[in-house]
């Protein structure tokens, strides 16, 4: 498990909502936002990891509770804003962090399915899930909306054109949002990570040769961690970065210098 991070405890009563909270950078903002004092929602598509993520936050003496949603299923995302509209009533932040990379391969070789799934989870369960939790947002008096994109929606990664696309998306959308939302005091940012130690991207990591090439492109010579995501998630969420919004956290070890 991830250790929880100290902090000031800026997020006491606030209420957020963490998508695809059962593992990696997920889990670690999770207990972030957690030890930072919000009321923590967690949400996957696997009930029983998410779960588990939630009662180890609360072991540790923080509040949080899961909610299984498919991120790319319309009905499950209605059915998880109404769930938390009738807990809590309102939602300070959202972390859209649920994502999925099923075609790994060059483009001609994508199918119907892959591409469907990956948009499906990446883009548009990001975009309704944000715009079905707006409302209660603005019922707040404001908020912060957190989306987990990538450096390979800005440069393509090898291999993962599709998924580099759905990031590219999530980009456009973080600034579209950004625009719109900035009236009603609702921040939108986006945290841009790198190679990350993650099970997505574990194959890469533990991978001596492959991992050698990749280090050559990062000038830190090093992988990411998922803590070190989840403070700079921490710090879009908080009062720390209220003049922000639209803007893109870049968290890569240097690739994009």
């Amino acid at each position: 498990m991830t250790q929880l991070l100290s902090s000031n405890r800026d997020l006491d009563g606030k209420v957020a909502l963490i998508t695809g909270a059962s593992r990696g950078i997920g889990e670690a903002i999770a207990m972030a936002l957690a030890a930072s004092g919000a009321d923590c929602v967690l949400t996957s598509r696997k009930p029983e990891a998410v779960a588990a993520v939630a009662a180890n936050i609360v072991a540790n003496g923080y509040k949080a509770t899961s909610i299984s949603c498919h991120a790319g299923k319309m009905d499950q995302i209605e059915d998880l804003v109404k769930n938390v509209e009738g807990r809590f009533g309102k939602v300070d932040i959202l972390v859209n962090n649920a994502a999925t990379s099923p075609q790994v391969g060059p483009m001609m070789s994508a199918t119907e399915a892959a591409w469907d799934k990956t948009f499906d989870v990446n883009v548009k369960g990001i975009f309704f899930l944000t715009q079905r939790i707006v409302p209660l947002m603005i019922r707040a008096g404001g908020g912060a909306v957190v989306n987990i994109a990538s450096i390979e929606g800005v440069r393509p990664g090898n291999t993962r054109g599709v998924y580099s696309m759905t990031k590219a998306a999530v980009i456009s959308m973080t600034r579209s949002w950004a625009r719109e939302l900035a009236e009603s005091n609702i921040r939108v940012n986006a945290v841009l990570p790198g190679l990350v130690y993650t099970r997505m991207a574990r194959t890469v990591i533990e991978d001596p040769e492959v991992y050698a090439q990749y280090m050559k492109d990062i000038p830190m010579h090093r992988h990411g961690t998922p803590d070190e995501l989840a403070r700079a998630a921490l710090f879009l969420a908080t009062e720390a970065s209220s003049y922000m919004t639209g803007s893109l956290l870049t968290v890569d070890g240097g690739v994009l210098a």
